[in-house]
This record gives C-alpha cells, structure tokens and sequence, in this order.
C-alpha cells in the first residue's frame, strides 16, 4: 500500500511541476530605436541568443519582431532585455499560443 501511495506522490508532483506545463510561445515585440538596414539583424541575433529562443523575424517596416521560445527555458522580459542590451529597447505588444 505504501508503495503505491508513494507511486502516486511522485506521479503527482511531476504532472504539477511547472516543466511539466512547458510550451512554445511567440509574442511581438514593439522594438524602438530601428533607423537602418542592419538594425534588424542586430536585434535579431542579440534576440536569439538567450536560451530558449527558438526563432526570431525582424520587420523594419513594422518595427516589431516577432519571436518563438520555450517559456521553460525564458520569459518575455529577458527577451526584451537582451534587446535593449544591444541598444534597442523592445516591448511586448501581443502574446500569442
């Protein structure tokens, strides 16, 4: 009986850990100070390289970027971080699934 008491337990609490919920989420991102043709590409690679990011589009016109990540591994505030880190603070406009 304790053996499947203690079976149970373990069951439970790795179903409730939060790795267990883990999921890939994209949010945009309002990014200020873009001026020229190469600031995509910088706030494109200093996006990602935080942990966890899985993908990253940049629009110049739109001055937004669009970014994929396991919310696991990172958050929305250190993506953001990272982007005004290489000078180009950056803002959550709209989360996604």
């Amino acid at each position: 009986m304790s053996t499947y008491l203690s079976a149970l337990a373990l069951i439970t609490s790795v179903m409730t850990s939060p790795a267990a919920f883990a999921a890939e989420r994209t949010v945009i991102f309002a990014v200020d100070n873009m001026t020229c043709a190469s600031c995509p590409y910088i706030v494109k690679t200093s996006m990602a390289a935080v942990p966890g990011v899985t993908d990253v589009a940049v629009s110049f016109e739109a001055k937004t970027a669009t970014v994929t990540f396991d919310d696991a591994k990172t958050n929305p505030g250190a993506i953001a971080a990272a982007s005004m880190n290489a000078g180009y603070p950056a803002h959550p406009r709209q989360q996604g699934s």
